[in-house]
């Protein structure tokens, strides 16, 4: 699974196999916690993050937004900047 961007201890990641499913989303990995959070609306799919951390994941997502739908269109792997 690709790393798409690290910032402040979180790792966004997204899988690239013909299994994955839709809505489109990417998983964040912070520590021992793990997300996936969708795209399109922000929303956690399955798992959870502390809530500083989604907060940042969360606004990340809004930054990247039209490309992390390109990616997960076309499964090509570009990576994105981080969160500063």
């Amino acid at each position: 699974m690709p790393v798409l961007a690290r910032f402040y201890g979180i790792i966004i990641r997204m899988y690239f196999q013909q299994s994955e499913h839709n809505p489109p989303h990417f998983h964040a990995i912070y520590g021992e916690h793990m997300a996936a959070i969708c795209i399109q609306d922000g929303k956690v799919l399955e798992g959870e993050l502390p809530r500083k951390a989604l907060e940042m994941v969360l606004e990340w997502n809004d930054l990247h937004r039209d490309e992390l739908m390109k990616i997960w269109e076309t499964q090509e792997f570009i990576a994105l900047s981080p969160l500063e």
